[in-house]
């Protein structure tokens, strides 16, 4: 069977095309702290490949003679929330499973008979952490050491990973001998990120301060642009289809390298796309732009696993910045930042100052998901490419970008207020709203590339028409907003600078800048205008 890009699950090496998981942890810095006997925490954000580099890592130590290594996804307890006794019961139960499965050790079942009938919940994992590093029926004369992976450890909330870390923390004296020589905790999160409220003594607890044993964090990060060119090259060496330079360029730009996503866009490509199963035709740059656009429309289960945390709190005060290109890094609270960038959210710039979306497919993602609704009904209430469409003799006519514009003003003049009100991202609600009724060109037939981040102080958003390789029409739109503090020529003179330079970037033929003003005092007709200006870029005000 051809091997194939892994886009559900942990990798496996016979099936799919496979980065060395060892390499990816740093197996030498790990082996040193499993050596001095630490407990320490791999974390990563989801679909990072966390979980496939645990088995190896287990597979690894399971193959010699100096450890042995279990790997225990206790997500179980979830289900039990807070009641602790309950996450036990299902915890144990997991971890006597992997020791059957793993170490082929069907002891702790008694374990876990002993537990359940004494009811000793309130330390039944230390019980049968203390077994396991105990018992190993290979050798019970002279027991490995053993390494314990515990995974999905932030699933669990309040007193049951109280419990959890505490019972880890109890036992950590007596290793190697009576405890794991060495814990691994993982998770999307560092434990010292942990905020737990605890039921029974109405407090919140930090995660450092319940395993203060810690010695170390390491993340999991993202393939480099060198590892995703091996990845895909492994896919050109086994069946002779290449990715063109444009195509694995593209494909780093949409990425970052992101294992999912590089993963998922290699596999649209070469398998969901039927008439690239045909291995002599090369991956282009345009087939590559096409299964980017199919992702970010899928709601594929990682994306929507995404957009779920943008109704968080702590990421609601990192992303809601970012969207309206304000302010600087400096504005957050560093815990909050970090969270972000261990969910995976967003990255530091290249000189690790400044802070932006992790990747061009997120920035796809993010203000299509919060738009969402106004797609829809701005979609239902215009006939598709009927009214900024101009007849110009081709199939697809030409884009009558001014008619949009003028058409969105008036829409924005009427009904601004009731939709900013009920929008969670409200600060960047004017951004929001012009890019999910700029949406339907791409339903129409054109695309829209979107540049955002800190301290830009503007929002630059690139049209095609039509969406094919050669574009007869190449747009740009600048947005700013003005507020109470700036001087509305200042802004005008400044975006017009920044609008050249970004419309001379892209080869752009006709330019937009569109300024919101945030008063509330002012007449709508002191808002709405629009003009030309020397320069050649056409204003437009809001």
């Amino acid at each position: 069977m051809e091997k194939f890009f892994n886009n559900a699950g942990p990798q496996q090496p016979g099936n799919n095309y496979t980065i060395d998981p060892l390499r990816r942890i740093k197996l030498p810095e790990l082996q040193e702290l499993i050596d001095q006997q630490r407990y320490f925490v791999l974390h990563a954000p989801r679909q990072t490949g966390k979980t496939t580099s645990l088995y190896a890592l287990m597979r690894h130590f399971n193959a010699g003679t100096q450890y042995r290594a279990l790997y225990v996804n206790i997500e179980a307890g979830q289900a039990a929330r807070e009641d602790v006794s309950l996450a036990m019961k299902g915890m144990v139960s997991s971890f006597s499973q992997a020791a059957k499965l793993h170490l082929k050790d069907s002891s702790t079942d008694a374990v876990v008979q002993k537990i359940v009938a004494d009811q000793a919940w309130s330390d039944a994992l230390q019980i049968m952490m203390a077994h396991l590093a105990t018992h190993d029926f290979q050798q019970p004369d002279n027991p490995r050491p053993l390494i314990l992976m515990i995974d999905e450890i932030d699933a669990l909330i309040g007193d049951t990973l109280i419990s959890v870390l505490r019972q880890i923390r109890a036992g950590y004296a007596d290793r190697p001998g009576a405890f794991p020589q060495s814990v691994i905790l993982c998770g999307v999160r560092d434990v010292r990120d942990y905020r737990i409220h605890s039921s029974a003594t109405k407090e919140i607890i930090t995660g450092g301060s319940a395993f203060n044993i810690k010695a170390d964090s390491i993340r999991l990060g993202n393939f480099s642009q060198d590892e995703m060119n091996e990845l895909y090259q492994q896919h050109t060496v086994e069946t002779g289809q290449v990715f063109t330079p444009e195509a694995r360029e593209l494909a780093w730009a949409y990425t970052q390298g992101q294992p999912w996503l590089v993963n998922a866009l290699a596999y649209d490509v070469t398998f969901r796309m039927r008439e690239m199963r045909d291995r002599t035709i090369p991956i282009t740059g345009e087939i590559m732009r096409q299964a980017k656009e199919r992702m970010v429309l899928s709601r594929a289960t990682h994306l929507d696993q995404l957009i779920d945390k943008l109704q968080e709190p702590r990421v609601y005060r990192v992303i809601a910045p970012l969207l309206q290109s304000e302010g600087d890094e400096a504005q957050f609270a560093n815990d909050d930042t970090e969270y972000c960038i261990d969910l995976g959210l967003i990255r530091r710039g290249l000189t690790g100052k400044r802070i932006e979306i992790a990747n061009d497919i997120y920035r796809e993602v993010i203000p299509r998901e919060l738009t969402e609704i106004a797609q829809t009904i701005f979609a239902s209430t215009q006939a598709p490419q009927a009214w900024y469409i101009d007849a110009d003799g081709t199939p697809e006519g030409a884009l009558n970008l001014p008619r949009l514009l003028t058409a969105f003003q008036q829409f924005y003049r009427e009904h601004s207020e009731h939709w900013l009100k009920g929008m969670q991202y409200r600060e960047a609600g004017p951004q929001l709203l012009l890019q999910a009724y700029l949406q339907r060109i791409v339903n129409g037939g054109g695309r829209i590339e979107r540049e955002y981040g800190l301290g830009r102080g503007r929002t630059d958003l690139y049209i095609t028409w039509p969406a094919c390789p050669e574009p007869r029409q190449r747009l740009v739109i600048e947005i700013k907003v003005k507020r109470a503090k700036d001087s509305l020529e200042t802004l005008i003179e400044k975006g017009t600078t920044q609008t050249l330079e970004y419309m001379q970037r892209c080869a752009a033929t006709q330019a937009h800048l569109v300024v919101f003003d945030s008063a509330n005092d002012k007449r709508w007709d002191e808002k709405v205008y629009d003009r030309p200006l020397v320069s050649g870029v056409h204003l437009w005000g809001c």
